[in-house]
């Protein structure tokens, strides 16, 4: 078998293109490898391996990526006569099928991707860790004790592993960043509006949320960028599209930037891990070497105590609308029985929340994120640099429920998503770079965000900082990297 497999998602294409390797080459590697390793990490729940195989005999079309396995997230990216279960035991029980790709998922196919499985998520993505009690929890390639993040950790456990180069995941509060941060890996999430959600829905979770991939390499995520970008008939709204491809940015000269730097809880509620902060100042510092105009400073508006309490307001009914959706689907309503204790806890606190009340919260977030994009709009920043997460990879089972404590998991989460969250509310790019690995030798994420619209100067400063200090690599302990047949 070709070394191939152990290329990012472009290099696979190009190989493909050149002829040193086919598409039933990489497929097959791919499917040897989601074989040997993911018994040990539980990442991919769905397997796909007769459909990939019947894909690449039917002919595949001449896209960009022809023949590159990726897998899907088994949330949000349904695809057709595939199982979709979203974490849930109900629809697991049910054997659930979705009966139609997403626009994301038929642009995927139109570019030759091959799917290969569906990955693990926490039920409906509600938490930062991946550990359903539908299918259980997905190990850390890094440190099996430890949580891949979530909600995209089992797509990110299958990159950082090695079974395929890249994978598809969402983002509504961290969960593409997270993820990253956890298993040591590029995680952009895009601009509110730059992808796709139809035809199922406009907006998810009032627009919080955002599809993208996580990567090895910043250049494959800017290339899936540019096949994923851009609105769909009746999208209610969609970023300012570019005025060049998303891939020429990488490589590309992002000019001298004002940078601010928060390395710690703006409003001092929590500790942030010592190595976090020190991951977070060395960026700064590399930044500033490169030319860059660094500052110890930050949008002030980010200390607001009422985001808090609508962001509760906002994610309850988002529990609630999770069930609801749900029963739409299915054709029966959702019971307590057919969900998480978590979950349903949600629900009822968003029952007892009025629609004026709701409208309330929407537009406090609506004015939060008004006040913190001042700070790139106004005061005329182009970057913020913080820790992804303010804590080493958290071990698994932090974030279980209890009987008397159901939602003791979404209290923990909290913090976990303290420096991701914000911006899923603002809608601007931000994007987790793999910086720093611990004394431990964990991976520590480091977050950068731009201005909304602005993934080009993102992609640009992050191709500076992966070309300053390489990353793509380091390889896990539990790795199929460098073993082909």
């Amino acid at each position: 078998m070709t070394d191939a497999i152990d290329l990012d998602a472009v290099g696979q294409a190009e190989a493909v293109r050149r002829g040193d390797c086919s598409p039933e080459e990489l497929v097959g590697a791919a499917l040897e490898r989601i074989d040997r390793i993911d018994p040990e990490l539980n990442a991919v729940i769905h397997r796909l391996d007769k459909k990939a195989l019947a894909q690449v005999e039917a002919g595949l079309p001449d896209g960009p990526f022809r023949g590159v396995p990726i897998v899907l997230k088994d949330l949000n990216a349904h695809s057709a006569g595939d199982p979709y279960h979203e974490g849930m035991k109900i629809l697991r029980d049910l054997r659930w099928t979705a009966p139609d790709d997403t626009y994301l998922v038929a642009k995927l196919r139109a570019a030759g991707f091959v799917f290969v499985g569906r990955t693990n998520v926490p039920e409906m993505g509600l938490v930062p860790t991946t550990e359903p009690e539908a299918y259980g929890p997905t190990r850390n390639p890094w440190d099996t004790t430890r949580s891949t993040g979530g909600s995209s950790g089992g797509s990110a456990a299958a990159v950082a592993s090695g079974m395929v180069a890249l994978g598809h995941a969402n983002d509504g509060g961290g969960s593409i960043r997270i993820p990253a941060s956890e298993c040591g890996l590029y995680g952009l999430k895009p601009s509110r509006g730059r992808i796709s959600l139809g035809p199922d829905y406009g907006e998810v979770w009032e627009g919080l949320d955002a599809e993208h991939v996580v990567t090895h390499t910043v250049r494959d995520s800017a290339a899936v960028l540019d096949v994923l970008a851009g609105a769909m008939p009746g999208d209610p709204y969609t970023a300012t599209p570019p005025l060049q491809p998303f891939a020429t940015a990488v490589g590309a000269e992002p000019g001298r930037l004002r940078v601010g730097v928060l390395d710690r809880d703006p409003a001092g509620e929590f500790d942030v891990d010592e190595q976090c902060r020190a991951a977070t100042r060395a960026t700064g510092e590399l930044l500033a070497e490169l030319g860059h105009q660094v500052e110890d400073t930050w949008p002030a508006s980010l200390v607001d105590p009422q985001y808090q309490m609508d962001f509760i307001t906002v994610y309850a009914a988002f529990a609630e609308w999770c069930l609801e959706d749900t029963a739409r689907r299915i054709g029966r309503p959702v019971d307590e029985s057919g969900c998480e204790a978590a979950m349903w806890a949600l629900a009822e606190i968003s029952r007892t929340v009025t629609p004026g009340r709701y409208v309330l919260a929407v537009q406090g977030l609506q004015r939060f994120a008004r006040a913190v994009c001042s700070w790139w709009d106004v005061d005329g920043f182009d970057l913020l640099v913080t820790p992804t997460i303010p804590e080493l990879p958290p071990t698994l089972g932090q974030f279980g429920s209890t009987p008397d404590n159901p939602l003791a998991g979404v209290i923990r989460s909290a913090t976990v998503a303290a420096f991701t969250a914000p911006f899923n509310v603002t809608g601007q790019p931000a994007a987790s770079l793999p910086m720093h690995w611990s004394n431990e030798g964990l991976p520590v994420g480091v977050q950068l965000v731009a201005a909304s619209g602005r993934e080009d100067l993102l992609l640009s400063v992050s191709a500076q900082l992966e070309q300053a200090r390489p990353w793509a690599g380091r390889r896990p302990p539990v790795s199929a990297y460098g073993v082909s047949t």
